[in-house]
């Protein structure tokens, strides 16, 4: 019973990141083509754009990887067993 509402509650996490991913990542977007706007009405030139790019896009892959990426196994009841041992050596 315990380890089912363990999965639950992880589920719900994991469905609330990707739920937060995808408002970020609609959030980047328009905020991509303001600054590509920006530069273009300002007479191109040197693409100075592509710092905000990289900065969010590395906030991006973090938080990708947070909601899609692979799923913590968590602590098993072995390992809980043999650390206490190791506690009572």
């Amino acid at each position: 019973m315990a380890e089912e509402l363990d999965k639950r509650k992880e589920a719900k996490k994991r469905l609330k990141a990707q739920s937060e991913f995808k408002k970020l990542f609609g959030i980047f977007v328009i905020i991509w083509i303001i600054v590509t706007t920006v530069w273009w009405l300002s007479g191109g030139g040197y693409f100075w754009p592509a710092w905000t790019y990289l900065g969010m896009g590395i906030a991006l892959l973090f938080m990708g990887w947070g909601a899609y990426g692979p799923r913590s196994a968590g602590v098993s009841d072995a390992a809980v067993e043999r650390e206490m041992k190791k506690m009572d050596e």
